[in-house]
């Protein structure tokens, strides 16, 4: 049994809500339910890197304000290790121009009844006992509430509290509802790590790999990241071995700077440093390595928020099929690698570079049997109409 500084028995606690989903031109941005179920899978001893008794709470369909309060609270309470993950749509009071996260029902004229004040989180936390307190959001905010974070630059919860995540603007539009990009990158983490990450390797990873929209808020900043990182650096080794570097311990994950330096349109300078990171991977790791393919597939994303579909599909394509070569062809990597390929090809005004790249991607598409069939015969048919102009 652990006992805390007041000599009460330490116990954690975490608590799971789902606001309301975010959806735009009837496209899911956010599934808050869908998030949380994908996290209620996982022990809560993994979510608090923590060992001590725990209880979870999950709040999915809230339409008062006040029921969360009180679910809150009692978390708050709890004089061990406390995680608070947050996901749904961020909006605006427009009256008292508070930033709310939407429930159930919530709409533009009621959000001052139905909605949950932002405040009110910071205010519970900060009377928290001794403890570590951990926050995690993955959220949308939507056309009122977006101008006031862009004023703010953050999105402030407690001081006393690790904040993790991701605010994504309310232009993009959607995918199918499902676990969010984040959300997702985060428990897989989890779940892959034979030791348990810390939340800010966590982070940084499913900053990396989840693709996020350009613009999209990431809490921390890159730089407020960057010097945690530093700070974190596990001193252990620094002892063990004090005149040796320890680069892929000592260095920050470069990731969310090269995303970060993307999403302001700093393209070129995104771009040069996601390649020397590559080069660096290959040298360390070899050609057919893991590593080296994930930075194939990061400057092909980058590629595609750059707008140069061509390189974009070209890199997917490459992706794809190395992957092929070392996973079975279902997996949700080489399935991903072939969705972006083939979303990049579509995005193709050249003709021509959409007529050369189009027999490698029709070869890839064929290789993955539990592909939707629909998406490679339309592949075809628009392949045969760009080699029919050629002729023409």
């Amino acid at each position: 049994m652990q006992i805390d500084g007041a000599g009460r028995q330490q116990r954690g606690h975490v608590l799971l809500i789902a606001g309301d989903a975010a959806v735009r031109r009837r496209a899911v941005q956010v599934a808050p339910s869908a998030n949380l179920a994908a996290l209620g899978v996982l022990p809560a001893s993994v979510l608090l890197n923590s060992h001590v008794p725990s209880d979870t709470t999950y709040l999915d369909g809230a339409r008062d304000p006040n029921t969360v309060l009180m679910r809150l609270r009692a978390a708050a309470a709890t004089p061990g290790p406390l995680l608070v993950y947050l996901s749904g749509r961020l909006t605006l009071d427009r009256r008292g121009h508070g930033l709310h996260l939407a429930l159930a029902g919530t709409t533009a004229s009621t959000v001052r009844y139905t909605a949950l004040p932002w405040d009110w989180l910071g205010t519970e936390l900060a009377a928290r006992p001794t403890g570590p307190t951990t926050v995690v959001l993955d959220l949308v905010a939507d056309k009122s509430a977006w101008p006031v974070l862009q004023e703010y630059g953050s999105l402030p919860a407690s001081p006393s509290a690790e904040v993790y995540g991701v605010v994504v603007p309310p232009a993009f539009s959607g995918g199918p509802q499902q676990v969010s990009a984040y959300t997702r990158n985060w428990i897989d983490q989890l779940r892959r790590s034979p030791t348990r990450p810390a939340n800010l390797q966590l982070h940084a990873f499913a900053v990396g790999a989840a693709a996020l929209p350009p613009g999209t808020l990431v809490l921390p900043a890159t730089r407020e990241l960057s010097a945690s990182a530093a700070q974190q650096a596990p001193r252990e080794h620094q002892q063990e071995h004090p005149r040796e570097q320890q680069p892929e311990q000592q260095v920050p994950d470069p990731r969310p700077h090269i995303h970060a330096l993307a999403s302001d349109g700093r393209h070129h300078e995104a771009a040069t440093l996601a390649q020397a990171w590559e080069q660096h991977v290959l040298q360390t790791h070899g050609y057919p390595s893991p590593e080296a393919t994930h930075w194939a597939e990061i400057r092909a994303d980058l590629a595609r928020m750059a707008g140069n579909y061509r390189s974009a599909t070209q890199l997917w394509i490459n992706a794809g099929h190395t992957r092929l070569e070392h996973q079975p062809p279902d997996a949700p990597e080489v399935l991903a690698a072939a969705a972006g390929a083939l979303y990049c090809w579509t995005q193709l005004k050249d003709q021509a570079a959409a007529r050369d790249s189009g027999p490698e991607l029709v070869r890839l598409l064929r290789a993955l049997p539990s592909l939707e069939p629909r998406l490679l015969r339309l592949t075809q048919q628009r392949l045969e109409v760009l080699e029919g102009s050629r002729s023409c």
